[in-house]
């Protein structure tokens, strides 16, 4: 078990990161902040040593995807409309809108690769190791992700 400042750091370092992977699978608040709350409770009662700080992040960063999938395969999850709460979220910039659900609309296997990509700054090689894909995998899914982005925005994406 760690310890309240092991957590409080990791909270404070990892939170924003949890959260957008979060939103970029389940695609509202509310299920966003129960798979947070739940991953920093998995972090706080697992005791895996971690060797390094990328190895501490690459953990949260499964622990999240698998949180996510769990709650989406769940009985009563799938059969029910999730609320679309994205033009409701006054802090994102109404040009980003178009581009993020291009991204949400996206099959998750594209989504990933993408995000750990774009936003993380993960190369090939490391989205190979943290999704355990072969690296040649990671790029073709990041190309073929690219491309439908390409299309659903008319062209001009060049990511």
């Amino acid at each position: 078990m760690r310890t309240e400042e092991e957590a409080g750091r990791a909270i404070e370092k990892y939170a924003d990161m949890v959260r957008r992977i979060c939103m970029i699978h389940l695609k509202n608040h509310a299920d966003t902040e129960d798979i947070f709350q739940t991953v920093f409770l998995k972090y706080v009662m697992d005791d895996t040593v971690f060797a390094n700080e990328e190895h501490e992040k690459a953990w949260l960063i499964r622990v999240t995807v698998n949180a996510c999938k769990d709650l989406i395969r769940n009985f009563f999850r799938s059969r029910t409309q999730p609320l679309d709460e994205l033009q409701a979220c006054s802090h994102i910039p109404e040009e980003h809108i178009e581009v993020l659900q291009a991204v949400l609309s996206l099959p998750e296997k594209y989504r990933d690769p993408l995000y750990l990509h774009y936003y993380e700054g993960y190369t090939a090689a490391e989205i190979g190791r943290i999704l355990k894909k072969n690296v040649n995998t990671v790029y073709t899914l990041l190309g073929r992700a690219r491309n439908q982005l390409r299309d659903r925005l008319g062209g001009d994406w060049n990511g």
